[in-house]
């Protein structure tokens, strides 16, 4: 999650910035601060959110891999997230960073 907060932070900020000239203020800051610093582009967006991915997958596939067989069936999947929240978060965390990737590399793809 901490390695999530920067690129969400700035997500959030783009879409504060879009809500009002209330809120532009701030949010605009924030965007010019990650903007103005080519470095926070690339580690806070990039890296990080990437780090989480990978660690995350490599931690579900590695708990996938302890449990054996896979479960047959949706309800049998959520009972083990039910049971597990660490597995829950981790599932979760790794979902939000793929989000955050696949914007961030869009963006960059359209400029």
């Amino acid at each position: 999650m901490a390695l999530l907060s920067p690129a969400a932070l700035f997500m959030a900020a783009l879409v504060v910035r879009k809500l009002g000239p209330l809120a532009y203020g701030p949010a605009q800051q924030i965007v010019k601060w990650y903007a103005g610093k080519v470095w926070t582009l690339w580690v806070l967006l990039v890296a990080l959110p990437l780090t989480v991915l990978v660690t995350g997958s490599a931690t579900l596939l590695r708990g996938r891999s302890q449990d054996g067989e896979l479960p047959n069936s949706a309800r049998h999947s959520l009972g083990v997230l039910r049971a597990r929240p660490a597995t829950l978060l981790v599932a979760v965390t790794t979902l939000a960073a793929t989000g955050i990737l696949a914007i961030v590399v869009l963006h960059m793809l359209a400029n």
